[in-house]
């Protein structure tokens, strides 16, 4: 099929590879325009982009898709479809109508649940049990069109944002390469009105630790902000990332270390940390981390 595909993150990459790899004919990609990064402050390219451009493919980067001349330079590509994966931006009525196919998403969450912009983060936080990939046909709405496919993948009990991120974005390629194979037979399934949450951008004050919250809380909170933005705390006075978690048995007060392996009490339980990051440095497992920062048992946090 002649597709356009619209990602800028990561996320979008492994989608991309994937259709190029079935043999679809991809005549130009769309993403975010490079912005500055780095200690530099060079503009740098998004993955997509990056990638994009390593295949051989035209990358086009508009910072709007609302006036005329965009619009007519988006139909002139002649697609049968558009598939569309953390683009980043909001697509007109006139370009959902101009591919033959309409404009298909990948939404990383079960739909109706978690429509928005952090709807992994938002299913670790809560406590979910799963969650899973809709290929969804675009409309004007948020993340309201009707569903073509979906498949339901378990959380698992440790398991941070960054590796279901990675799950997903993988189970997401695999499932448009089914629908679009289907492309004729699908039946959209409109989403039910109940059960609608949104998946709200992480605000980074939602990232530093209050050890008086119970340990279920503080676990989640850790795990569905790894690796980005990181939930964090303050160690002997530095600010350090908590970028992975286990629910511990030992108890004790609240922000108290209760061992020498990084167990520290809660409002209710405890935490295991297992994995931190202190600024200006690498991530680490906790025995790394504590030969470098020695934090004894009794440290209060």
């Amino acid at each position: 099929m002649r597709i356009v595909f619209m990602g800028t993150p990561d996320f979008s990459v492994p989608v991309l590879d994937a259709l190029v790899a079935k043999g679809h004919e991809i005549v130009a990609v769309y993403c975010q325009p490079p912005r500055p990064a780095g200690r530099g402050k060079k503009d740098r390219p998004t993955p997509v982009h990056a990638r994009a451009e390593a295949l051989g493919l035209e990358v086009r980067h508009p910072v709007s898709l609302k006036g005329a001349g965009e619009q007519a330079a988006f139909a002139a590509l002649g697609a049968e479809v558009a598939v569309v994966v953390a683009y980043g931006l909001i697509l007109p009525q006139p370009v959902l109508d101009a591919p033959a196919h309409g404009c298909l998403n990948i939404h990383a969450s079960l739909l109706p649940r978690w429509r928005g912009a952090a709807p992994i983060h938002r299913a670790i936080m809560a406590g979910d049990a799963e969650t899973g990939i809709c290929i969804m046909q675009m409309e004007a709405g948020l993340d309201t069109g009707p569903v073509l496919l979906r498949e339901a993948t378990p959380i698992g009990r440790n398991e941070t944002t960054g590796e279901l991120h990675d799950r997903l974005s993988r189970i997401g390629a695999r499932l448009i390469v089914e629908a679009l194979d289907q492309i004729g037979d699908l039946v959209p399934v409109p989403q039910p009105d109940e059960g609608v949450t949104y998946a709200a951008k992480i605000d980074k004050a939602e990232a530093r630790v209050d050890w008086s919250r119970p340990a279920a809380e503080i676990d989640r909170q850790i795990r569905g902000l790894a690796p980005f933005p990181g939930a964090w705390c303050e160690i002997a006075g530095q600010r350090v990332k908590l970028l992975a978690s286990r629910l511990a048995k030992e108890q004790g007060p609240a922000g108290r270390v209760l061992d020498t392996m990084l167990t520290v009490g809660c409002g209710e339980g405890s935490v295991q940390v297992l994995r931190l990051q202190r600024a200006g440095k690498g991530p680490q497992d906790a025995s790394s981390f504590l030969r470098g920062m020695p934090v004894p048992a009794g440290t209060q946090l």
